[in-house]
């Protein structure tokens, strides 16, 4: 089991066009997330309700620690537009000191 102050990404998708900017200025600016990037537009090939899906989307990348990670998941499912919101928890088994107590700090 992680510890609380461990490093983490999360993954998630948000539709291009859905104030993908205003979404990861939430998640900063709360205190749920030290940094955010939204990335370029992609293009998702998807099964959902049985059919295959295609969607315009950003792949937001999110860095935190594991003790924000309830609050996180329960603000993102708050503020997201889709039904079932990618939420995925990557953790980062090493990286610069330096960088990870800075994250671990905000």
């Amino acid at each position: 089991m992680p510890s609380d102050t461990q490093c983490v990404i999360v993954l998630t998708t948000f539709p291009v066009g859905g104030d993908e900017q205003q979404f990861a200025e939430t998640l900063v600016g709360e205190g749920l997330a030290a940094c955010v990037n939204v990335l370029p537009p992609m293009v998702s090939i998807y099964r959902w309700q049985g059919a295959v899906e295609r969607a315009e989307e950003r792949q937001i990348v999110i860095k935190t620690t594991s003790a924000r990670v309830p609050a996180l998941e329960a603000r993102i499912k708050s503020l997201h537009s889709y039904q079932v919101p990618e939420f995925v928890v990557l953790p980062i088994a090493s990286g610069s000191p330096e960088y990870l107590a800075w994250l671990a700090e905000s």
